[in-house]
Formats: structure tokens, C-alpha cells, sequence
């Protein structure tokens, strides 16, 4: 059966991002940035691809589908870019959002959890839910495994990896690997 997979940076404090979206405080390095293009090659958005210096054929690892909230989506459609990871099938999950301008990505205006596990019965690689917090507590029970990219840096503020109802849920950690920035990545299966 497929996982769902919550890959996301996230500061000390928890938070994803600034109150506006910003993500640009976090140090981030080349070192781990050519790490996490070789490691997780999907996770490039497809217009990004050849400044990551990955050809657009470059097959998934790891996932082969992508769900996220209108928020996440909202900085390609600004950038007019429609498909962001049209290697991947694409879902948005918006109630708000109206219509998908794009044929590649699927609008969800209802039940994300009915999509995951839908989803999670399907053939094929894992799934990643790219963000956000709302759609992430949201689909908590639903989350096998996150791969959380920790910055040694306080947002004092701004967009909580998880933001919804007080759920205890546990994981445990199977895995870490530490740049020379400061950051590491973790590796958490449901306990």
C-alpha cells in the first residue's frame, strides 16, 4: 500500500513559513540543496527543474502523486505556472479556489482524507503532501511518514506545519542526516 509522505521545512518554532508565505529566512546551503535534489528529484517543482540541474525526464523516487492546499499552490499561479510538478499527478485541495486552470491538476473541494485513502489504494509510488499546515492536521490520520527539514532558525510567527484540532499523534524518528548549515533532515514513521 502507498504512504503518505509530509516532506516539509520547518523552523525551531514550527512554523513553514512567514506570515505571508516567506520562506527565504531559512540558511539554506548548497551542500544540502544538491543532497535533496539527488535524494528526492520529484520534489523539484517541473519549472525549477533546470536550475536544479535535473533534466524534466528525470524519474520519481520516491512519490508519484502530489497533494496540497490552495496556499502551497498560490506562489505557481502567481509565477503563472498552472502544473508546478507535472511529473507528478497533482491535487489541490481548495474550497475556495473555484476551478483548476490547468487539466494536470485536480481541484478537491471536499473529503481530502476520502482522497488520500483512495489514493493510498491505487498502484504506484508513494504520495506527498507538500502543504499546508491546515491541510496537514487535516490529514493526520492519514500521514505514515514525514521527512522534516529542520532550520536552526526562530520565525517568531507565520504558518504551523500542523494547524487544527489538539490530536497527540506519535512518531518515531528512523533516520537524521546533518548539514553543514545547521539543518538537518529527520525521518519519522507513525509509531
Amino acid at each position: 500500500m502507498r504512504k503518505l509522505v509530509y516532506y516539509v521545512g520547518v523552523s525551531l518554532d514550527g512554523y513553514i513559513a512567514g506570515p505571508g508565505g516567506e520562506f527565504d529566512f531559512y540558511p539554506f546551503s548548497a551542500e544540502m540543496g544538491a543532497w535533496i535534489n539527488a535524494e528526492y528529484p520529484e520534489f523539484v517543482p517541473t519549472h525549477l527543474r533546470a536550475h536544479a540541474d535535473l533534466a524534466l525526464d528525470e524519474p520519481n523516487r520516491r512519490c508519484d502523486t502530489v497533494v496540497m492546499g490552495r496556499g502551497t499552490y498560490e506562489p505557481a499561479l502567481s509565477a503563472a505556472v498552472t502544473s508546478p510538478y507535472a511529473h507528478m499527478k497533482q491535487y489541490v485541495v481548495s474550497t475556495t479556489l473555484g476551478r483548476s486552470e490547468d487539466p494536470a491538476v485536480e481541484l478537491i473541494e471536499a473529503d481530502p482524507l476520502g482522497l488520500v485513502r483512495r489514493l493510498k489504494k491505487e498502484d504506484g509510488l508513494d504520495i506527498w503532501l507538500c502543504g499546508g499546515g491546515v491541510l496537514a492536521a487535516q490529514l493526520l490520520a492519514e500521514l505514515d511518514e514525514l521527512i522534516i527539514k529542520s532550520y536552526p532558525v526562530v520565525a517568531g510567527g507565520g504558518i504551523p506545519a500542523f494547524s487544527g484540532a489538539f490530536a497527540p499523534t506519535l512518531f518515531t524518528p528512523t533516520r537524521r542526516k546533518e548539514f553543514g548549515n545547521g539543518a538537518q533532515v529527520t525521518w519519522f514513521t507513525r509509531s
